[in-house]
This record gives C-alpha cells, sequence and structure tokens, in this order.
C-alpha cells in the first residue's frame, strides 16, 4: 500500500518553483535566528507575577490568534515552561553532509579560511588573462581543436555563424573567416 504511493509519487511530474531570496544574506541568519536562539517565553510576554500565579500573553488560536492575557499557577507555568526543554543531547540545529562532525572526523576534513590577496598582489598579477578555449583544456582535460579521427592535426575555424536568436542590427554583415 505505502509503496503503491511512493511509486505514484515518483511516476508524478513534479514542478518545483525555486526564487531566489528578497533580501540578503544577513536578513535570512536574523530570520532563522529568531527560531533556532529563543527561549520558550520572553520576558516582554511575562505582565505579572504575584500571590504564586504567572500572568502572561498568549495567542488564542480558537479566537483567530487573538492575543490575550492568561493566568496559571507558578507549578502548571513550570510545567509548561518545560515542556520547551530539550532533552538531554538533542540539538536544535543539526547539521549533515560534510559539516557532521562525524563526517568530518571520519574523512579527517578540516575547514580554515581562505587567504585573502590584497589589491595590490591582485594589481601585480602579469599573466595574461585565460581564454576560454585554455579554461575548457584545464577543466575538462580535453582540446575540442584536436582532430577528433586522427588525434595529431589541428582543427581551424572557418566560419563564425551568427547567433540565431540575435538582434538583426547585432549581427555581422560578414562572417570572419580565418584560414
Amino acid at each position: 500500500m505505502f509503496n503503491d504511493k511512493v511509486q505514484q509519487a515518483y511516476n508524478t511530474k513534479w514542478v518545483v518553483n525555486c526564487q531566489p531570496s528578497l533580501a540578503s544574506a544577513e536578513h535570512v541568519v536574523k530570520y532563522l535566528g529568531q527560531y533556532t536562539h529563543r527561549v520558550a517565553i520572553t520576558n516582554q510576554r511575562i505582565l505579572n507575577i504575584t500571590g504564586g500565579k504567572v500572568t502572561f500573553i498568549a495567542k488564542d488560536y480558537r479566537d483567530h490568534a487573538i492575543k490575550k492575557p492568561v493566568t496559571l499557577n507558578g507549578v502548571e507555568f513550570l510545567r509548561r515552561f518545560c515542556m520547551h526543554i530539550l532533552p538531554g543531547r538533542f540539538v536544535k540545529i543539526r547539521r549533515f553532509g560534510i559539516y557532521n562532525h562525524t563526517t568530518k572526523h571520519s574523512l579527517k576534513l578540516q575547514f580554515r579560511s581562505e587567504e585573502k590577496s590584497t589589491i595590490d598582489t591582485l594589481i601585480k598579477r602579469n599573466d595574461p588573462p585565460e581564454t576560454k578555449l585554455e579554461r575548457f583544456r584545464r577543466l575538462t582535460g580535453f582540446d575540442p581543436c584536436q582532430c577528433p579521427v586522427c588525434k595529431k592535426g589541428r582543427m581551424v575555424m572557418v566560419r563564425e555563424l551568427p547567433r540565431i536568436r540575435a538582434p538583426a542590427w547585432f549581427l555581422p554583415k560578414h562572417p570572419t573567416v580565418l584560414a
């Protein structure tokens, strides 16, 4: 029964809507920090503590989540508060993949900050910029200019074809011809 549902889910064509974040990384960290580093109740929500009773603000979800004062005796307040304390060895944030401490230990991974180069060292580089062809060779180990048949000769560009979807004003009047 369950396997049938799993197979049905696998056979369904899913459309995933991934949109870029509308805010900066700092905003995302601040937003997540409100959930990962908060306590069960803040001091601002506690209105009064008198005579063994605690009065605090809570949302009444039965009444459209309206914020209302709630008064509980101290023991019941502490019981409810303790329900939000994680048991021993439990954590709010778990790390998976290479950030998991056991993975780092077993794979002997060491994370260190990259040394940032200064602007002077970047300016003093006299190396000519890498061309697209050189980058392709370096990353793939494949030379697209080598003849695929004899593996000795070099292929030479004869003509560059225009982009198909380019606007008419962008297209060159005469294609580039190399011999």
